[in-house]
């Protein structure tokens, strides 16, 4: 497999645009509103649409988010057998509000079943089965091991983070440490340098001599290295700008695919530029999906077909470990 994204996804519903948040007993009133999926399945998503085979080790089980999940990928193209499918509810829902500036969330994640196995010990079975050439992940603890093992493997690593990642520093700095690029967007890479301006903080980052690459969103992004540092605007599109959630992700996964076919780095950031683009100009992380049909879908059925997906993944996963290596 040329790419796996590994991480959580969630059900997302998208508001946009607000004034400000409502007080206790108040309400407000958006003109757009869309429900679509997010998270881990995002850059996998990029990925698939710039023509790499890419997959999602994700949980995925009998609820809604799951569903919707499910439906899009075999829509994308993007490949589930690194995934699991438990009898149980897996997905998050976050309500993501867009501002004119910025965006913020309220997010829900399930809780575990008690015994369950930690899903970090899932990942190393699929990286030892799938042997993908490059993996996507976020920083956090326990993912340097990962990170050592995807490499020792002959994977590249492209390490992201989010904002209030670098409340816990020291795990991300070894994991940051070992990666092959890593991808902050400006802000968190201000926070997690603790400089006061971005050019502080890139001078910081530089110094720790993985190579860099910053979001900044319609100023596109900086790559930064032992070797110099430039900006790259080329790619970036003039357009609506209705929700910025996912945008990250989405270029990551268009800067994996750029780099899998052996484009240099800078120049794989002008792809990564326009996917970012696009995603910030709908709805959701990989864009709205159709509510009718999702509204026609029972729990039942959604079980049902979380199973029988189960089933082929399983088939397919014993079919891969009877390959001779």
């Amino acid at each position: 497999m040329d790419m796996i994204s590994f991480g959580s996804v969630f059900l997302e519903l998208v508001f946009g645009h607000l004034a400000g948040l409502p007080g206790p007993g108040e309400e407000v009133f958006t003109d757009e509103f869309g429900i679509s999926c997010g998270g881990a399945v995002t850059s996998a998503s990029a990925a698939a649409e710039a023509g790499v085979r890419a997959g999602l080790c994700t949980l995925l089980g009998n609820d809604i988010g799951s569903r919707v999940v499910l439906t899009h990928c075999a829509r994308a193209g993007v490949e589930l057998s690194p995934s699991a499918l438990l009898p149980r509810r897996c997905a998050g829902i976050t309500v993501v509000l867009n501002f004119a500036s910025d965006r913020a969330f309220v997010s829900h994640m399930p809780p575990r079943s008690p015994g369950e196995r930690p899903e970090l010990d899932r990942w190393y079975e699929v990286l030892r089965r799938e042997r993908p050439r490059w993996c996507y992940l976020h920083a956090g603890p326990g993912i340097a091991a990962f990170i050592r093992e995807a490499q020792a493997l002959g994977a590249k690593v492209m390490l992201d983070m989010s904002l209030g990642d670098e409340r816990d520093r020291d795990p991300i700095l070894e994991c940051l440490a070992l990666a092959d690029v890593f991808v902050p967007n400006e802000d968190e890479l201000i926070r997690l340098t603790g400089t006061g301006s971005f050019e502080a903080a890139v001078a910081t980052a530089t110094a720790w001599r993985t190579p860099l690459v910053v979001k900044r969103g319609a100023d596109g992004a900086v790559v930064a290295g032992p070797d110099g540092t430039a900006e790259i605007r080329d790619g970036v599109q003039k357009v609506r700008v209705r929700d910025r959630t996912g945008a990250g992700d989405a270029f990551a996964g268009a800067l994996i695919a750029e780099l899998l076919r052996g484009v240099p780095l800078a120049r794989a950031v002008v792809a990564a530029n326009a996917a970012g683009s696009a995603a910030v100009a709908r709805l959701g992380g990989v864009g709205e999906v159709d509510v009718a049909e999702i509204s026609r879908v029972g729990p039942d059925e959604m079980l049902g077909d979380a199973l029988a997906v189960a089933a082929s993944l399983q088939a397919a996963m014993a079919a891969q470990e009877g390959k001779p290596e």
